[in-house]
C-alpha cells in the first residue's frame, strides 16, 4: 500500500474552506485527510490513507467509530470534488479552484473492528447522480481487510455558504 496521497484535492481548496476538522489543511488540530485518485491515469477510484493516532481508540487496540465516519464523510466529499473538477477539465494542482461539496447523506456499516496504529485506506467509487449531486461508495481497509463501508451523497456547496452575509 502506498503510504501517502501525493496530489490531494484538499491542497487546492481555498483558505476560507480549508478548516474542516477531518480534511482541512489549516486546522492544526484536525485529521488532515487527503483524497486523490487511486490511479492518476483513470477516474475509476479515489483513495485516502490515514493512520489513527493513539487517542482515536474505542477500546485499547481499536479505532472508535466516529473517526471512521469522519474518514468516509471527508473522503466522499473530496472524491466528488475530484470527479467534478476533472469533468470540468481540470486536475489537482493546475491552479484552478476545485468545486466544494457538502454532505447531504452519510450512511455507514461497520464490518469488523478496525485496528488502531495501522494505516487505514479508504477507497471510493464515484457515481454521478446529477451535475450537482454525486454518490460515493467507500470501503475502509486496515491491513488489507475490509473494516467498514459507507455511502456519501455529496452536493455542490450552495453559494450561500460562500457569502459573508
Amino acid at each position: 500500500m502506498k503510504e501517502k496521497v501525493l496530489k490531494a484535492i484538499q491542497d487546492d481548496y481555498p483558505d476560507a474552506f480549508a478548516w474542516c476538522y477531518g480534511c482541512g489543511r489549516l486546522n492544526k488540530d484536525g485529521h488532515h485527510f487527503r483524497t486523490g485518485w487511486e490511479d492518476e491515469q483513470t477516474d475509476e477510484q479515489t483513495r485516502t490513507i490515514y493512520t489513527p493516532r493513539p487517542e482515536h481508540i474505542a477500546i485499547p487496540g481499536f479505532v472508535y467509530g466516529g473517526l471512521i465516519a469522519s474518514l468516509i464523510d471527508c473522503h466522499g466529499t473530496g472524491s466528488a470534488a475530484l470527479a467534478l473538477h476533472r469533468k470540468n477539465g481540470h486536475e489537482v494542482g493546475d491552479g484552478v479552484e476545485p468545486p466544494r461539496f457538502v454532505t447531504a447523506s452519510l450512511n455507514l456499516e461497520f464490518v469488523k473492528p478496525t485496528p488502531n496504529d495501522v494505516p487505514l485506506m479508504a477507497v471510493g467509487t464515484i457515481h454521478e447522480i446529477h451535475p450537482k449531486k454525486w454518490r460515493i461508495e467507500t470501503e475502509v481497509f486496515a491491513l488489507d481487510k475490509l473494516c467498514a463501508r459507507g455511502e456519501v451523497i455529496a452536493v455542490v456547496m450552495p453559494s450561500t455558504f460562500t457569502s459573508k452575509e
